[in-house]
């Protein structure tokens, strides 16, 4: 089964910190884990995912979701007697804003539809001891869309993080890849094992970590099956 891709059928936009929205996170920042604890990081703390919104309403919505109160704080506060005092829903502190500006932009290339009936069901198969192991007895589209288990969802973008072909509609990710080892390997050799595909132009696409560590890419071996 293709895995379904996407382009972006117009501009996106994206709500962060000042002076320059599509600034990624410093990794300073990172949680013990190396991730931002968002949904679609990278669970080996590789590479950081900017999140972005083809609806400028939609920045807000995803942004301040974290901000609602646990619903057992809400039980909690309805059962206490006397003025309620607690900071209005949907009310932020101004400085909260002044701090944050909307980015909008226009991005060209093929993106993984992670919501895709085909991914649905990829990842269902390649996740399924893990999702097991998280205490989650199926993987479905509702899965993906939940909050938590985080250590799911930022799997699932792992496996978006793929080695690439050419095809008509452009560069595209290969497929059911399977890495040894599963984070790259410096001075050594990194394998990607994979079905067999018919293509005239293969590539990695690398993004260099935090300085002062760089990659440098020797040799690339392809192998027929």
């Amino acid at each position: 089964m293709e895995l379904e891709s996407r382009r972006p059928d117009g501009p996106v936009f994206r709500l962060g910190r000042r002076p320059d929205a599509w600034q990624p996170p410093d990794w300073f920042l990172a949680h013990s884990d190396g991730t931002f604890g968002n949904r679609f990081d990278d669970p080996e703390g590789y590479y950081r995912v900017l999140y972005a919104s083809s609806q400028r309403l939609g920045c807000f919505v995803e942004t301040l979701a974290r901000f609602r109160p646990d619903l057992s704080l809400l039980a909690e506060l309805s059962a206490i007697e006397g003025a309620d005092d607690f900071l209005p829903l949907g009310t932020l502190p101004r400085d909260w804003l002044a701090v944050r500006m909307v980015g909008k932009a226009k991005i060209d290339g093929v993106f993984a539809d992670l919501y895709a009936v085909s991914w649905v069901s990829h990842l269902r198969r390649s996740l399924a001891a893990e999702a097991l192991r998280l205490g989650v007895n199926d993987i479905d589209l509702s899965t993906l869309e939940n909050a938590e288990p985080r250590r799911l969802t930022q799997l699932a973008s792992r496996q978006a993080y793929q080695l690439q072909y050419r095809t008509g509609d452009g560069w595209q990710d290969i497929p059911l890849q399977q890495r040894t080892p599963g984070k790259p390997l410096a001075n050594g050799e990194n394998r990607i094992e994979f079905p067999a595909v018919s293509m005239r132009e293969l590539r990695i696409a690398l993004t260099n970590p935090p300085a002062p560590a760089r990659f440098r890419l020797i040799e690339i071996k392809a192998f027929a099956p």
